[in-house]
């Protein structure tokens, strides 16, 4: 590929009112609105003085920036160019909507994910982005949390965490079946020295709550998986309480090991994975192992009343790198990976299902390759509240791709981006109508007009 303009004869001037580079925000704000999000900012945010007034288009600004790609204030700009005011009305300008973000309190942030949790159910009455499952019969719940990190000596609440990067660190809850990628249904915002486990109880509350609103998930079991950071007892009889399941992994104290080393030998069951699994102790990638339970009790130190019956599913590899030992024990020669569960999963399905926790790692990823790049203020709250801003778009944007079929159901915030939204128009009036042109032979038209058909198409009912 070459340019075919000869440089005397190219020229270039940002001068058409009738264009606009993202004509995929059309259908998507229109889907936000289906659901609505204007109505249930307006109804539940009382964020104070003027900075506050019209809630309900500052946050559908906000969150039509983050879908279009912004990750700063200043970024909210692309909604005002070209002919943006012909197809949306009250995009506020970036200062509008950075004084609006100021003014949050703690109460706000919360009255803000009132309605992300509101706006989720509302999207998955618009499209099957957590369907009732089919396999195991449960839903998954995942909890963990990841540092983002900040520059400047002015973040309120930046601090070292335990990933040594100063940032603040952002606990997330998603939701997820086997059949489905995941969304995330709950978030909390933290400083970067807060301990893994702070808030997980309260976020695992709500988080199970939400599921239960979802359509068809009122009777459909949940599992809660998280790593061994949140094996604590808040926690768990957080999930407990809820009638959820938990299978969450065990760190290695002396009950455990004595637990794993009362498993007879001839208990363990050889597995092979079809896709290697990688090993953080090691840094090489297993294909081979043995799996075995042995019925638990977790959190003995507590009133009887408080300990959790279970069962400890224990995971051995063969140990590389052997010691040199004349009498060496079991844990010389293997390496071990064990979770506590509740579940009545047989135990290969149960390891299977645990391992998937992982798939929360995509959605950290995702969200730090797309708004929550940075964040963008000085004030604790006011990122909190970006925060919930940034999964109220990660939400849409993943209910965007599964309306236009499998193809993009889990495709990455970006790839819906460069597919979907980032899509050039002209825009041509004729009477009421308008029309948007767009280019000829663009690779992915049918999934476009699939979102377009979907979102502009009259409420049903």
């Amino acid at each position: 590929m070459q340019v075919s303009l000869i440089a005397r004869s190219a020229a270039a001037s940002f001068d058409d009112p009738n264009l606009v580079s993202i004509a995929g925000l059309v259908p998507i704000v229109r889907l936000a609105e289906k659901a609505g999000l204007r109505s249930l900012a307006d109804q539940w945010l009382s964020v104070p003085t003027d900075k506050g007034a019209n809630a309900g288009s500052k946050v559908s600004s906000l969150v039509a920036g983050m879908v279009a790609g912004a990750d700063s204030i200043d970024d909210m700009a692309v909604l005002r160019h070209g002919g943006m005011k012909k197809l949306f009305t009250s995009a506020c300008a970036p200062s509008t909507l950075g004084s609006f973000l100021r003014s949050f309190t703690f109460g706000h942030v919360r009255q803000l994910d009132a309605v992300a949790s509101r706006f989720l159910v509302a999207l998955a009455g618009e499209a099957s982005i957590v369907p009732a499952p089919t396999d195991t019969g449960m839903v998954f719940v995942d909890v963990d949390g990841t540092i983002i990190q900040v520059h400047g000596p002015k973040k309120q609440g930046a601090r070292f965490g335990y990933s040594g990067v100063r940032g603040l660190n952002a606990l997330l809850a998603t939701v997820s079946t086997r059949a489905s990628a995941p969304v995330v249904i709950a978030q909390r915002l933290r400083t970067g020295a807060a301990g893994s486990p702070r808030g997980a109880a309260r976020i695992v509350a709500d988080a199970i709550k939400t599921v239960t609103r979802l359509p068809g998930m009122k009777a459909v079991p949940v599992l809660l998986r998280a790593d061994s950071a949140y094996y604590g007892h808040a926690t768990v009889t957080a999930a407990l309480k809820t009638g959820a399941d938990v299978s969450i992994t065990a760190r290695q104290d002396p009950a455990v090991k004595r637990a794993i080393g009362t498993i007879p030998d001839d208990a363990w069951t050889k597995i092979k994975y079809t896709d290697a699994i990688y090993d953080p102790d090691t840094g090489a990638w297993v294909s081979d192992a043995e799996v075995a339970e042995v019925p638990f009790t977790a959190f003995i130190s507590k009133p009887k009343k408080g300990r959790v019956p279970g069962r400890l599913v224990a995971r051995r590899i063969p140990e590389l790198n052997k010691k040199k030992l004349s009498q060496p024990t079991l844990f010389d020669t293997h390496r071990f990976h064990a979770f506590f569960t509740t579940s009545t999963l047989d135990t290969i399905t149960a390891d299977q299902v645990h391992r998937r926790h992982a798939i929360i790692e995509q959605v950290h990823a995702d969200l730090k390759n797309s708004a929550l790049a940075h964040l963008p203020s000085g004030i604790f709250t006011a990122n909190a509240a970006w925060l919930v801003l940034a999964v109220i778009a990660f939400n849409l944007t993943r209910t965007a791709g599964a309306l236009t079929g499998a193809e993009l159901a889990r495709a990455t915030t970006a790839t819906i981006l460069r597919k979907l939204v980032n899509i050039p128009a002209r825009i041509a009036s004729s009477a009421p109508r308008v029309r948007l042109h767009l280019p000829e032979a663009w690779p992915w038209e049918t999934e476009w007009t699939a979102l377009f058909a979907h979102a502009l198409a009259p409420p049903r009912g």
